[in-house]
């Protein structure tokens, strides 16, 4: 979620308190009642939405967690000979600065 989508996510929740408590004033409530019950509607709503996300955690259905799966089962899917012939078709400058990456890689690796 982007700042934008948030400040408007909050502006939602803003102009659904509001229209909950023109609702309900409109719908006969006087005095302090429409705001108690406005604000009890908001609550339950925000509620519910904290739950979704709490249900979400719990399962492991987290966008960024969804993602990393998903990027696995496809780096898995991948065979050695797969990834040998996408390394032969890359131009020879480019093996060597790949090959050249994985030794010194292997080097601060070892003791």
């Amino acid at each position: 979620m982007t700042r934008g989508q948030a400040l408007l996510l909050g502006l939602a929740v803003f102009g659904i308190g509001a229209a909950g408590y023109a609702g309900f004033r409109a719908g006969g409530l006087d005095g302090f009642s429409p705001g108690i019950a406005a604000s009890a509607l908001l609550m339950v709503i925000v509620l519910g939405w904290t739950a979704t996300y709490l249900f979400r955690v719990v399962t492991g259905r987290m966008t960024y967690l969804e993602q990393r799966r998903l990027h696995r089962e496809s780096a898995n899917a991948l065979s050695d000979d797969e990834l040998m012939q996408r390394f032969q078709a890359l131009p020879p400058e480019e093996q060597e600065r790949l090959l050249a990456e994985a030794t010194a890689g292997e080097e601060s690796v070892l003791p």
